[in-house]
């Protein structure tokens, strides 16, 4: 069992050099580190990625945050280290004859949202803001205080420059809202498609969406109820529903949804998936599965993506 409170210490900030994700950036970064695991690194770095020099690190910064590549480890071989490769869920997603590519279903994108709130934390400010930002609505300085705030409870994160809190809340800020006009390159981040945070009617002021997704799959999210199981008790074959929805880096908060849409997401899950039923007992609710919670969450990642590629989703 891993505690994801101590991960976030030991996470990472401000290290996308104030770039949110661009269209076409994971895939071109995932592929450079298939063909050469130092590509980052290399001289001619900015030549193969076609990209500024500041852009080549945030690539390499986000396809760590997101999960798609990690550093090899002190057991691989000498010539490797300092290297990246893919990791499994990279593969599965990226490789040419992967899940989605080129990250054309939307499901991916939650996908990928979900891996900033699972080990190794690359960008430590996107779950301390959703984990610690309680406000209804917040500007830029408000959003940078609650994650510079709730990162002195973690020793490591403590000592951080303020400026790397307000780089990451402006960054995280230009990710997920609408509209070209928040980037200042005037580039629009796809994760702006997910709606999870809104601009207000007043200028530069923001809020979490919280309730209902309309394109957040149910099998996105049970998937990612799984993933959570993993670190958090992966020894178990019940999952409260209470835990899933409130505890610190789970789905409900990953995600900003309501019990009423939790509940409704997972009723349609279970309707799906063999071996999982969500069920109330002594009053309260909670999943109850017969396999390990990360090979559950393998098989309904390739049960949903095989119903799309094979035309028989089910909206």
């Amino acid at each position: 069992m891993i505690d994801l409170r101590e991960q976030i210490s030991l996470g990472g900030v401000s290290r996308h050099e104030t770039f949110t994700p661009r269209y076409g950036w994971l895939k071109k970064g995932f592929d450079a580190i298939v063909e050469d695991n130092k590509a980052f690194n290399a001289q001619d770095s900015i030549e193969r990625l076609g990209v500024g020099k500041n852009m080549v690190k945030s690539i390499r910064s986000w396809c760590l945050a997101f999960n798609l590549v990690e550093p090899y480890t002190n057991i691989d071989k000498k010539e490797k280290r300092g290297g990246l490769k893919p990791t499994e869920f990279g593969k599965k997603l990226l490789s040419n004859n992967g899940w989605d590519p080129y990250l054309e279903d939307i499901s991916s994108l939650w996908l990928l949202h979900w891996n900033l709130f699972i080990p190794p934390f690359e960008a430590s400010s996107w779950p301390l803001a959703f984990n610690y930002c309680s406000l209804q609505s917040f500007d830029l300085s408000q959003l940078a205080r609650a994650i510079a705030s709730s990162a002195k409870q973690f020793e490591k994160l403590s000592n951080r420059a303020e400026t790397s809190f307000n780089k990451d809340a402006s960054c995280l800020l230009r990710m997920y809202s609408d509209g070209k006009s928040n980037q200042a390159d005037g580039i629009e981040c796809p994760f702006a498609q997910i709606d999870i945070i809104r601009q207000t009617e007043k200028q530069d002021v923001y809020r979490f969406v919280i309730g209902e997704k309309h394109t957040l799959s149910e099998y996105i999210f049970i998937a990612s109820c799984f993933s959570y199981a993993k670190y958090t008790q992966p020894n178990q074959r019940s999952l409260s529903f209470h835990k899933l929805l409130y505890d610190f880096n789970s789905p409900g908060i990953a995600f900003k949804v309501t019990e009423t849409e939790a509940g409704r997401l997972l009723d349609r899950a279970v309707k799906k998936i063999k071996g999982i039923e969500f069920v109330e007992s002594m009053g309260n609710r909670q999943l109850q599965f017969d396999n390990d919670p990360e090979e559950l969450y393998w098989n309904i990642l390739s049960q949903y993506y095989e119903e799309k590629s094979e035309g028989s989703f089910e909206i």
